[in-house]
């Protein structure tokens, strides 16, 4: 039996982390330079900003598992996104407004806080509401709409910054969030129970995983965190790579790691067909090796073009990585225990944020060469690539869907 993605569903759906992509990106992006008039210390700066991973690393795993065992008339995850989003928005809106360090403090820790609490849930909707063999590709559509939310939150928030300073970027920022919540409200609802086909029945015999299994869940935790490791620190720390080494002005180096963000966001539907029918390990691990072989030139050649091209294609490889790794974990995780090990998957990528900028910084500071930031990058690739190797489950077992 054939069955499509029903994709007018997975872009209302989508809604809640198009929502969640938009306001962080304007988070992060304004939020830096509010705390700069009252912090002195790029460091303090640095530490508020990590708030959210810290919050990200204990609230997402958390509410995740809460989420599986939440039975409501209005389903499993909309609750969370129902109480969240509105607080988000609240607090969203004073950010720019508060007067003190110990004011904007407040707000964003009750900001961070909240959003903890939702994002899982809300990302939990794709596979609940998705077939397994599809998942792939919904999870493409998903990014392709978080995608979206990065873009317009970058080039409107900065249009919205020209026009009315730092408050209406948050001001509309809030409204979008909230116009989201309306969308998914109205439009998704949530089955009694999460998708489930025959294959997916046959995972519900046990809620253990068998020591199999588990060896290939943790092998895959662990591949996520070191292929995120590698990537952040690069996004991280490219602009400094390309001020020092490519000589050329903070402004143009983002906007050449933009060129990464944006093939990634074209190629993500696309990767994540390829994954179902193809294989996602297979999808996978060619990205990885891809990806790794994009970056090597950037150890050895300084030059601005070369850079941009390897950016370019490797945003279609990391796309490769990216869209697929998710729904390995839900089909490791079975249909009940969605919400729980997707908050394992934040769980190792938030870790991974935390930990990878502190220690390319020491290595940094001992060998004093930009350039052994994409020999940094290339080695956790291997790294990852060496623990999906051994990843046994989280494949499809069939592929007739379309």
């Amino acid at each position: 039996m054939q069955e499509k993605l029903n994709v007018k569903q997975t872009i209302l759906l989508s809604f809640g982390f198009f929502g969640s992509t938009l306001v962080w990106s304007i988070y992060n992006a304004f939020v830096p330079q509010i705390l700069d008039t009252f912090i002195a210390s790029t460091f303090i700066i640095g530490l508020i900003m990590s708030i959210d991973n810290a919050f990200g690393v204990v609230l997402q795993p958390l509410f995740g598992k809460i989420s599986d065992r939440t039975r409501t008339r209005f389903g499993r995850r909309l609750p969370f996104l129902f109480i969240g989003m509105p607080i988000c928005a609240v607090a969203f809106v004073f950010i720019p407004y508060m007067q003190n360090l110990w004011s904007i403090m407040a707000v964003v820790i009750i900001f961070t806080f909240v959003m903890g609490m939702w994002r899982t849930p809300a990302v939990s909707l794709m596979p609940d509401l998705t077939p397994m063999p599809l998942q792939s590709k919904a999870n493409g559509i998903v990014n392709l709409m978080g995608g979206i939310g990065a873009i317009l939150a970058f080039l409107g928030g900065g249009l919205l910054f020209g026009l009315g300073g730092f408050p209406l970027p948050f001001l509309v920022g809030a409204a979008v969030l909230l116009a989201s919540l309306a969308v998914v409200a109205v439009f998704v609802r949530e089955p009694e129970i999460p998708y489930e086909d025959a294959e997916t029945k046959a995972d519900r015999k046990s809620l253990k995983l068998a020591p199999d299994e588990r060896k290939s869940f943790i092998l895959l935790l662990l591949a996520i965190f070191f292929w995120f490791a590698g990537y952040n620190a690069v996004e991280t720390f490219f602009t400094l790579y390309a001020t020092n080494v490519l000589g050329i002005d903070p402004g143009l180096a983002s906007m050449m790691i933009s060129i990464f963000a944006l093939s990634f966001v074209i190629f993500a539907v696309p990767m994540g067909a390829i994954g179902d029918k193809y294989g996602r390990k297979k999808t996978i691990l060619a990205g990885l090796c891809l990806l790794s072989l994009a970056f090597v030139p950037m150890i050895f050649i300084a030059n601005m073009w070369v850079t941009a091209a390897m950016l370019l294609v490797g945003g279609i490889f990391w796309s490769c990585v990216n869209i697929n790794s998710l729904p390995m974990i839900t089909k490791i995780s079975g249909p009940m225990r969605i919400g729980a090990f997707i908050g394992y998957y934040y769980l190792f990528s938030f870790s991974a944020n935390i930990v990878t900028a502190p220690l390319f910084g020491i290595i940094h500071d001992f060998v004093d060469n930009w350039k052994a930031l994409f020999t940094y990058a290339v080695v956790c690739f291997i790294l990852a690539i060496i623990c999906l190797l051994f990843v046994k489950h989280g494949e499809v077992k069939e592929s007739s869907y379309e």
